[in-house]
């Protein structure tokens, strides 16, 4: 037909006139050696540190070293049909990961790529997984609480919005119990949760996930994954992805918690990388920079000033110790990183006392500045106590018989003990909390039976919810207690305690 070749000229010319004629400058690089996720590539003079690499196949990788001859480039992929002599270009962009909505209740790697199935991501935009950490004039004071629901870190080492927590212990303490327990416990907040899994088993992050999905809000969450079998980059660029997505949050004025689980394994990453890539070893073979590659991640967790929108990001990294070293590289490197840390006591683990919080060497450098004023009144001693409590209880255990005061004293203290063993996925209110730790003061509890402890907690929240739910709105409204209130609130805990009993008598 005479118009359908009329449109197909039109076409034409229209391609020719937006082709670009002339020379095009491309920069192409050579394989020289892979092997163990990492390549050397020669010919890249203009490249730069973090400048994402093309292979001929398709694959990516990153500048990771920079030689007076060659770079040292770290795979974003598998490299196995990678081969010396293949071709490399630069493409003058870094590496990006996908933000926005669309990934929450997502399972994803560091590139935004679904691992569950599901569809793919439609982000927003995608921002670089390196960027800056707000200034010191761009934060705000760390005023806002963290509430993990429980008890013994929000009475004793309470959590703001914007700190950085270190968990600290050997394995299989329950670190990530920890801090999935945190997690779950913002399914009645506003909070974005963050789970990344570094070099973490397949099994133990599924377990994770469906933790969260029975007992927490997932909708709310991302689980951002890179397991073992993946390649070195990505579990080198995870922590910085998972922050990247949470300042998307933090940026609109919200309020976000990002788990690392766990940057001992992140450093053994960039450990074999740096040694892959010919970069000078040092102590424990890790290179100069990993100090400064910790420090840079965790400086990005902050609470912003209110003309950046008032929104927060708070880190809770995990780290591993070996026999309770915590003077190891890695661990007092994070220590002197983060604003505290809830160190886990093998010993206490195994005795049962779950979670097993070493109150003796954990700290919170924020503390009661975070804490709802309420829980703050009534916990201000408690930690004190306990401490007397240990040191009384291990000198007792010589045969001494300690004065009636200072047996109340050790009793007391062993139902301290008692409440602070929390079973998981049990969550405490603000209430609750500041219930239990006042009954505890008053000495409510102390006709109770160790052994009922855990039972009356457990009944607690319920019965208050049923019989003063007045009191209970009024604490979670304004997070204060007035001497009014207090009175009411143990008279509340003191009919429930005698109830309890005289069910259980019958």
């Amino acid at each position: 037909m005479p118009g359908s070749a009329d449109e197909w000229l039109a076409r034409a010319a229209t391609r020719v006139a937006a082709a670009e004629i002339g020379a095009q400058v491309r920069q192409i690089g050579r394989v020289e050696s892979i092997g163990d996720g990492v390549a050397l590539v020669s010919g890249l003079a203009e490249a730069r540190l973090d400048e994402l690499l093309q292979f001929a196949g398709g694959q990516a990788g990153f500048v990771q070293t920079l030689d007076r001859d060659r770079i040292g480039c770290v795979m974003l992929e598998d490299a196995d049909s990678i081969e010396a002599g293949d071709i490399v270009s630069g493409t003058g962009a870094v590496v990006r990961t996908p933000v926005g909505r669309a990934l929450l209740g997502r399972i994803v790697d560091p590139l935004g790529r679904p691992l569950d199935g599901g569809a793919a991501i439609v982000a927003e935009r995608f921002e670089p997984v390196e960027r800056p950490a707000p200034s010191i004039i761009e934060r705000d004071l760390v005023v806002q609480p963290v509430q993990t629901g429980v008890l013994v870190i929000d009475a004793m080492f309470a959590l703001g919005r914007g700190q950085r927590e270190l968990i600290l212990g050997d394995r299989a303490t329950g670190k990530t119990a920890l801090a999935v327990d945190a997690i779950i416990n913002q399914r009645s907040s506003d909070m974005i949760c963050i789970y990344v899994a570094i070099g973490q088993k397949s099994s133990s992050v599924a377990r994770v996930i469906d933790q969260v999905r029975r007992h927490g809000a997932p909708e709310r969450c991302i689980f951002v994954v890179a397991s073992p079998a993946s390649a070195p980059g990505l579990q080198w660029i995870a922590p910085f992805a998972a922050f990247t997505m949470a300042e998307y949050f933090r940026d609109q004025g919200g309020h976000a918690l990002v788990v690392l689980d766990d940057l001992t394994r992140h450093a053994a990453t960039h450990r074999e990388i740096a040694l892959l890539t010919g970069q000078p070893p040092g102590r424990e073979a890790y290179p100069g920079d990993v100090f400064y590659l910790h420090s840079r991640l965790l400086e990005r967790a902050a609470r912003m000033s209110p003309e950046k929108g008032g929104g927060s990001l708070t880190a809770l990294p995990i780290a591993e110790t070996d026999a309770g070293n915590v003077s190891a590289y890695i661990p007092t490197n994070l220590i002197s990183i983060t604003d505290g840390q809830i160190v886990l006591d093998t010993r206490l683990f195994a005795e049962g006392h779950k979670p097993a919080v070493d109150a003796g060497t954990s700290v919170s450098r924020v503390g009661g500045k975070t804490q709802a004023r309420a829980l703050r009144d009534a916990s201000g001693t408690m930690r004190l106590d306990y401490a007397q409590f240990l040191e009384l209880e291990m000198f007792t255990r010589f045969g001494e018989q300690p004065e009636p005061r200072v047996k109340a004293q050790i009793e007391r203290g062993r139902r301290l003990r008692a409440l602070l063993a929390q079973p998981r996925f049990q969550p405490l209110r603000v209430v609750d909390q500041v219930a239990l730790a006042t009954a505890l003061t008053e000495g409510l509890l102390d006709p109770a039976a160790i052994t009922d402890i855990a039972a009356i907690r457990a009944t607690l929240p319920s019965w208050l919810d049923a019989n003063a739910s007045d009191l209970v709105g009024q604490v979670e409204a304004n997070g204060t207690m007035d001497a009014t209130l207090r009175a009411g609130l143990l008279a509340a805990v003191q009919r429930m305690i005698a109830s309890y009993s005289a069910g259980v008598a019958t």
